[in-house]
């Protein structure tokens, strides 16, 4: 059935953009012979193109990320000369101040380009209207070795299997999921990017075509061996659900694949005391990051709300770089982000909200900030 749904996503899908004149030319696709990574980020707001500023993507010059509307609540994102990069894994995360939710419904190959089929939810309502996101693309291409303290590994499951993965730690490394024992649960398990106590930071999307969906980090621990993460996965009115998901855990990385310095600026944290009101530093400091020496902070500002300032960074560089959060706890709690990140020449500022069903709640949660460097 899983499959029968992902043709018809895919068929509907694919009608949508060439009715648009989204679809791409018949045309070999870009660096076919050299498998190199790409990442891309992108705000998108409906079927409108997204703004120029708040988009990066590893294409030729002058081109850009592209989206058009689909069903009710669904958004086709194109990203130019992705095609070969279709082994990737996408992030979304809701803008918005009301209980809204995004995830992705598939992705593939259009001649030369990488159709992303992005989905969004109302809680208690259904597809939003109008919707509105952020977004993130990463694909490592032939792997390469980071800078020895960096660390990157994704996995998408399909709702079965394994469909595409990747581990920085060595070529030959295998990333590894075991459903567990009731629905909605998985262990992942990540070879080779193991530390001394947690460090690091996760991010997590449903993907399904065919259901409303959304994931979140269960659980995690880590032995100098390997990443534990536990993955779960609830439907629209928060009863587990077995899904597809990808997921992505990354360490004095970006969360989209860089292999080297000085590619990306970025910074992450795990806000894991969110009754905290007054400006903390989550312990253990290995959960939070900052490429920059910029430091940063996390704090209330109002009921359920919460911000987080990155410190120093983006300060040379005219975009806006881009943020994802992912909500971190044992019960079908969800976060968004609340508004669009500011930034001025020393500080980016993200504020992210988080929901019990449609009652905002402070909850833990993982935020990622990446960024093009001055």
């Amino acid at each position: 059935m899983l499959r029968l749904w992902k043709a018809i996503a895919r068929t509907l899908c694919a009608a949508a953009l060439v009715a648009a004149g989204l679809a791409a030319p018949a045309a070999p696709a870009a660096d076919a012979a050299v498998d190199l990574p790409r990442w891309a980020w992108a705000v998108v707001g409906g079927g409108s193109t997204p703004t120029v500023s708040y988009q990066f993507g590893t294409w030729a010059s002058g081109l850009t990320a592209q989206a058009t509307s689909g069903d009710l609540g669904q958004v086709l994102v194109r990203f130019p000369q992705f095609g070969a990069a279709a082994g990737g894994v996408a992030h979304v995360t809701a803008i918005s101040s009301s209980p809204d939710w995004c995830q992705v419904q598939d992705q593939w190959p259009s001649d030369a380009d990488l159709i992303v089929a992005v989905q969004c939810h109302r809680y208690g309502v259904g597809a939003m209207v109008t919707p509105r996101f952020s977004m993130t693309f990463g694909y490592s291409g032939k792997y390469a070795r980071p800078i020895p303290s960096q660390s990157l590994g994704y996995v998408r499951w399909d709702g079965s299997a394994v469909a595409t993965q990747f581990n920085s730690s060595a070529p030959t490394a295998v990333n590894t999921v075991t459903p567990g024992t009731s629905p909605g649960l998985w262990r992942v398990t990540l070879p080779g990017l193991g530390s001394a106590g947690l460090a690091g930071s996760i991010q997590v999307t449903a993907v399904d075509p065919a259901v409303p969906a959304r994931c979140k980090m269960g659980g995690w621990s880590a032995t100098t061996a390997a990443q534990n993460i536990t993955v779960r996965c609830y439907d629209a009115a928060g009863a587990p659900l077995n899904t597809g998901w990808n997921l992505t855990y990354q360490r004095e990385s970006a969360v989209v694949w860089t292999p080297l310095a000085p590619y990306s600026e970025f910074a992450y944290t795990f806000d894991n005391a969110p009754d905290t009101g007054t400006p903390y530093l989550p312990t253990p400091y290995p959960v939070s990051y900052n490429s920059v020496p910029g430091g940063l902070d996390i704090r209330g500002a109002g009921s359920g709300l919460r911000q987080v300032a990155f410190g120093d960074i983006n300060a040379g560089y005219a975009g806006m770089g881009n943020v994802q959060v992912t909500a971190f706890g044992y019960g079908a709690e969800f976060c968004n982000l609340y508004g669009l990140w500011t930034r001025s020449t020393s500080l980016v500022l993200s504020l992210h909200a988080c929901y019990d069903g449609a009652t905002r709640i402070a909850r833990p949660a993982m935020v990622s900030y990446v960024t093009r460097p001055s």
